[in-house]
């Protein structure tokens, strides 16, 4: 046997934008990472915790595998925190948000069939081509571009008919006569505003308007159960005859992929959400979180205006959510982790999460040193800011 690997020519995969092994390897006790949560205070609700502790316990529950389509309670009840009740609906129970997505591509690449015969193009928002735009292209799809929600310019949310310039019509219309197709990627339901209703709008409000939708839930963040991967995607048709048959073909692909979704993340999540008291419990401490995470916001506002840091910060608090785009330049992100030993994505994506009471002032004086000293190189250079809104993509068809 020949002492060479048949796998000799296999490559080494490019690593993903957040510089994870550049901050595990830095000795610095400074060093933080701003993309991912802080590690050390995960944030887990405290309902969660208990039926945690309460589930082993029960004999009622046995280990047999699960069906393809996963525990029907948790499956409807997902469902509805976003649609509400919807006849021409079903959800499927999927490995994560991102299987949702992944499952969801499948289907679409092999039975959305639009009127012409032209290749489906599929449009993300720029920030999600790195990891949606591959899941869409190992799906088959081969034209995949990308459009923007924010004018660093002009500092203002882009408008969406603009976003779409190439396409000959305003985007709703569009939308409407051409017939695409909305996929929509819930990642964080209720982290946006505190409301989970108001976040949910704007897929309740194709529903509503009759178009057939995919929509791909996760609910790592908002239950804290990041190490079970419990998603959802949900599928709305024009009719139930419909429905049966795509959700057959989602039980055929789901058999020859993971044969059956995991179960005690699922059985969690369905306690919390058919049981009124601890529903209203989970969305009190979803609250919680959300005037914490504006909290950071504000407090690194104010900490960078006192530290006179060049550039508008009204943005940090103008957005919402767990993720933010804080508007920094390439090269000063290159000086937090050369200089501060702070890594962030290259585009200046932070999860606010991963900034606390210990780490804060560092963090604020860290940027203000890094806005200067490129000041310093080139007084024409200004901060960009971003915009981080909900996610919606597209399709020849509209993911």
């Amino acid at each position: 046997m020949g002492t060479l690997s048949v796998f000799l020519d296999v490559p080494l995969a490019p690593s993903t934008d957040i510089p994870l092994d550049a901050y595990k390897a830095d000795p610095s006790s400074l060093k933080v990472c701003l993309g991912h949560a802080d590690t050390d205070e995960v944030w887990i609700p405290p309902v969660v915790k208990r039926i945690l502790l309460q589930i082993p316990e029960d004999p009622t529950l046995n280990h047999e595998y699960l069906p393809e389509l996963g525990i029907l309670e948790f499956t409807t009840a997902a469902m509805k925190l976003v649609i509400g009740k919807e006849s021409r609906a079903a959800g499927i129970q999927t490995i994560g948000g991102t299987g949702a997505v992944w499952t969801g591509a499948e289907f679409l690449h092999r039975w959305y069939k639009p009127s012409n015969c032209t290749p489906t193009t599929v449009l993300l928002a720029e920030h999600h081509l790195e990891n949606l735009g591959c899941i869409f292209q190992v799906a088959g799809f081969t034209d995949i571009r990308t459009y923007r929600y924010w004018n660093p310019e002009r500092l203002t949310r882009q408008n969406q008919c603009n976003a779409f310039s190439f396409l000959p019509l305003g985007l709703c219309r569009f939308l409407q006569e051409r017939h695409l197709f909305p996929f929509f990627d819930v990642p964080a339901q209720g982290l946006a505003s505190g409301n989970l209703d108001r976040d949910a709008w704007a897929v309740r409000h194709f529903v509503d308007r009759g178009f057939e939708i995919l929509c791909a839930q996760s609910f790592s963040r908002i239950f804290g159960l990041y190490d079970e991967r419990i998603g959802n995607l949900i599928v709305v048709t024009k009719n139930n005859q419909t429905l049966i048959k795509i959700l057959s073909q989602l039980a055929k692909q789901i058999s020859v992929t993971w044969l059956g979704p995991t179960s005690l993340g699922a059985r969690v999540i369905s306690m919390v959400l058919t049981s009124p008291a601890l529903l209203y419990e989970w969305k009190q401490s979803l609250k919680a979180l959300v005037k914490r995470i504006m909290l950071v916001r504000e407090k690194l506002k104010e900490k960078l205006r006192i530290l006179g840091t060049p550039g508008s910060w009204e943005h940090l608090t103008a957005q919402s959510g767990v993720y933010s785009f804080i508007g920094l330049l390439p090269s000063q992100v290159e000086f937090l982790a050369k200089e501060k030993h702070i890594y962030l994505l290259s585009n200046g994506q932070i999860n606010i999460c991963s900034i606390n009471a210990k780490n804060l002032d560092y963090v604020a004086q860290s940027i203000h040193e890094a806005i200067m000293s490129t000041s310093h190189q080139d007084q024409s250079v200004t901060v960009r800011i971003y915009s981080s809104p909900t996610h919606v993509s597209k399709s020849e068809s509209f993911y």
